[in-house]
């Protein structure tokens, strides 16, 4: 008994012997890994930038740019962890990590549809020429600037400076309203004016005032102006124009300048702008002397 256990306990000091011996001996091998990696990961930085930079001098499309630099990064890290694995002479633990890859890849692929179809939504938003970092847009539910466009999701930046993230596959996947790809937008303005205005001189003074507000409006005729209905205390119109804007924003404050000027505009002619009113008719009277018989049953205690 006692000669099997100095057996086993022999065996297991020159096992640890040699662990020892095999770990002391890759000291430096496995520095120059570490040494590697850390070179790697700042050498991939500066040729983000710098590819970066270059892109950007023959594509003009910002989040193309900004996929192709981070793209090129990962490939140096890549790079510098192979070298790493073949100082530590691990290449063959690395082909076994390759071979089994596919077989993981299967398995990882499946259980992350999600991950993988917002980063391939990410690659088709990138190369669209329509959907660029600094557009207007309007999609699912939200609106603002576009800020950023990456691997995994759509950022969005309100007019309430709120950010939005959305990912890549909704973006792909539902309508997208742009609105700096046209350098005009319709504005429409109802308003209503009392029963005794007189309409035309509404109709005229209305288009004029909407033709001197704005500078790119060159005539009158060119302001559309409809009455649409006889409400219940104005008759209603719908006034609609263009003007030059490439986002949400420039409609409203033009909208909120056109209405300024007509209120104005309608003081200085004496034209009202009715509110609702509503008139209570009674037609029996009523009385508010109690009965006298009704006071006397109450009780006096």
């Amino acid at each position: 008994m006692k000669n099997q256990l100095s057996e086993a306990y022999n065996l297991l000091i020159g096992k640890l012997e040699g662990w020892l011996n095999a770990i002391i001996s890759n000291i430096p091998n496995l520095l120059l890994a570490i040494v590697v990696l850390f070179v790697s990961y700042f050498i991939a930085k500066y040729v983000n930038k710098y590819v970066t930079k270059l892109v950007s001098k023959r594509v003009h499309q910002n989040s193309i740019t900004n996929m192709i630099g981070r793209l090129s990064s990962v490939v140096v890290v890549l790079a510098g962890l192979f070298l790493a694995l073949g100082i530590l002479n691990l290449s063959k633990t690395l082909t076994s990590l390759l071979a089994g890859a596919g077989v993981a890849g299967l398995a990882i692929g499946l259980a992350l549809q999600g991950t993988l179809s917002n980063t391939f939504a990410g690659i088709v938003l990138s190369f669209r020429k329509k959907i660029q970092i600094g557009h207007w847009v309007e999609t699912n539910g939200f609106s603002g600037e576009v800020i950023d466009i990456n691997l995994k999701d759509f950022t969005i930046k309100e007019a309430d400076n709120n950010m939005v993230v959305i990912p890549n596959k909704m973006i792909l996947e539902n309508p997208l309203k742009n609105y700096t790809l046209t350098t005009k937008m319709r504005v429409f303005l109802e308003c209503g004016v009392g029963y005794e205005s007189d309409l035309d001189h509404v109709e005229q003074l209305t288009k004029q005032t909407i033709c001197n507000t704005f500078d790119q409006i060159d005539s009158p005729d060119d302001v559309e102006f409809y009455f649409t209905e006889y409400g219940g205390s104005s008759i209603n119109y719908l006034c609609r124009f263009w003007i030059d804007a490439e986002n949400a924003l420039e409609k409203m404050r033009s909208k909120s300048k056109a209405i300024i000027e007509i209120k104005k505009a309608y003081d200085k002619e004496n034209i009202n702008i009715p509110f609702p009113i509503r008139t209570l008719q009674f037609d029996n009277k009523l009385s508010f002397d109690a009965p006298q018989e009704v006071e006397n049953s109450f009780s006096n205690n």
